[in-house]
């Protein structure tokens, strides 16, 4: 008899995502001790050493509840019972900016970089589903921040780092071998498994956006338009993102071909041919020029692109438009012009 078939699941999808790495290499599970994470790593200690892969566990200790050092050592027992060698815990400070979820967000990825450099890791899995990525697309959706977000995350990225025990710069990848399962077969793995997953209070608090969706606003819409909108989100976000990407390498193709060179800290495009590119690829190029000149990233709105691409397309003498990070954008001798104000 095999496996559970929700247990099967989970572990086929983790034994794809090996498939593309390096025999030999270091793989490493995120894990918070949530079912999503719990399960995968369930799967990854047993399809690594099948693989002829290595396989560590990850955990990290935001501290921002009472007893969390002593969850997250449980939660290292946990993988290290499973067979992921090293498992180990890592408390970080959630202190930056953007709220408390984007703080969080920052320092758990910077300590999993910085853990995956030190082990010379091949990938980092992560346990999002596919009811992680519909959720991310509403959220897109009601920033009205375009395709790119609503195209939800992608299955693998990559985030360099530079912790000095590498020589130079190399980057961390990162796989998300789960977003096409939902998150109740996680739990039916969980329990095949013999694993009893950690319920995080802050997954009900409706403090938080993805909360109020999760809870709210997904049901709400099945109840109204009937079931499967979690998968149809995701497989939206899915097809989206083909899009984004291929939108995306027009938009450095033509920023390669139009990048006027500028002193200082300025950054140039050539009018003359940038106002003939499509929108979806003109916007895009200049999204690419304001960060490049310092904008810092996400915080360019479509207010911002809006007023800019009127310079090229709608100029009627405007003088300038203010965009963040300290930056302006102006129109000047044949050129758009991105440079601190």
């Amino acid at each position: 008899m095999g496996p559970d078939p929700a247990v099967a699941a989970v572990r086929l999808a983790v034994r794809r995502a090996l498939a593309d790495l390096p025999q030999g290499g270091l793989v490493v599970a995120a894990c918070s001790g949530g079912a999503d994470s719990l399960a995968l790593a369930g799967a990854l200690a047993f399809e690594a050493p099948r693989a002829g892969r290595l396989a560590a566990g990850v955990t990290i200790d935001h501290g921002l509840q009472d007893g969390s050092a002593e969850r997250a050592d449980a939660v290292v027992r946990t993988m290290a019972d499973l067979g992921l060698d090293p498992s180990g815990s890592i408390a970080v400070t959630v202190d930056g900016p953007g709220g408390p979820e984007n703080a969080a967000r920052d320092a758990r990825y910077g300590a999993l970089d910085e853990a995956a450099d030190r082990f010379g890791a091949a990938a980092v899995l992560l346990g999002h589903t596919l009811d992680d990525q519909a959720e991310t697309v509403l959220l897109g959706l009601a920033r009205g921040s375009g395709a790119r977000s609503l195209s939800g995350m992608p299955t693998e990225f990559h985030r360099p780092v530079a912790t000095g025990i590498s020589e130079g710069e190399r980057s961390v990848r990162y796989l998300r071998p789960l977003l096409e399962l939902d998150r109740a077969t996680m739990r039916r793995a969980c329990e095949a498994m013999g694993l009893e997953p950690w319920d995080d209070p802050h997954n009900v608090d409706p403090a938080y956006a993805r909360v109020r969706v999760r809870h709210e606003a997904l049901p709400a819409l099945e109840k109204a338009l009937g079931p499967g909108v979690t998968e149809a989100l995701a497989r939206t976000a899915k097809m989206l993102r083909a899009d984004a990407d291929a939108l995306d390498e027009l938009a450095a193709q033509a920023y390669d071909d139009l990048e006027s060179p500028e002193d200082g800290s300025t950054v140039a495009l050539r009018l003359e041919g940038l106002e003939e590119l499509p929108r979806a690829v003109r916007t895009r190029v200049m999204r690419m020029a304001a960060g490049k000149a310092g904008s810092p990233p996400g915080t360019l709105a479509a207010v911002h692109v809006d007023a800019v691409d009127r310079l090229v397309t709608a100029w009627h003498g405007q003088r300038h438009v203010d965009l963040p990070g300290g930056l302006r954008a102006v129109r000047r001798y044949g050129k758009l012009l991105f440079g601190p104000v």
